[in-house]
């Protein structure tokens, strides 16, 4: 039975294989550990990668590139470089479309 490797233990393995410059599969040929071992360890004791990164938002409203246009059945042509809501824009063309 193979011994359990201690917390300092793992830990030199990881910074070893980080600052080593060798391939996963070099170094662990010369310490005599397979590479899912290798892997885990640097997944479970190696340095966390952030899960978030920094943004900035800015409040800038880009102007449309063109205007809205909707031709309805009837012929009649509605322009606007106004955004519309789903909702909005289902009540706009049930009005023009029951005059």
């Amino acid at each position: 039975m193979v011994a359990k490797r201690t917390r300092e233990e793992i830990q030199s393995l990881v910074e070893g294989y980080r600052q080593g410059g060798l391939s996963r599969g070099e170094y662990c040929r010369q310490l005599g550990i397979a590479t899912t071992t290798l892997d885990y360890y640097l997944r479970r004791y190696g340095p966390k990668t952030p899960r978030f990164a920094r943004v900035k938002i800015s409040r800038q409203v880009a102007e449309p590139a063109s205007p809205f246009v909707l031709v309805l059945r009837n012929g009649r042509r509605i322009e606007s470089a106004w955004s519309f809501r789903d909702a909005d824009l289902a009540r706009l063309i049930r009005i023009a479309e029951a005059e």
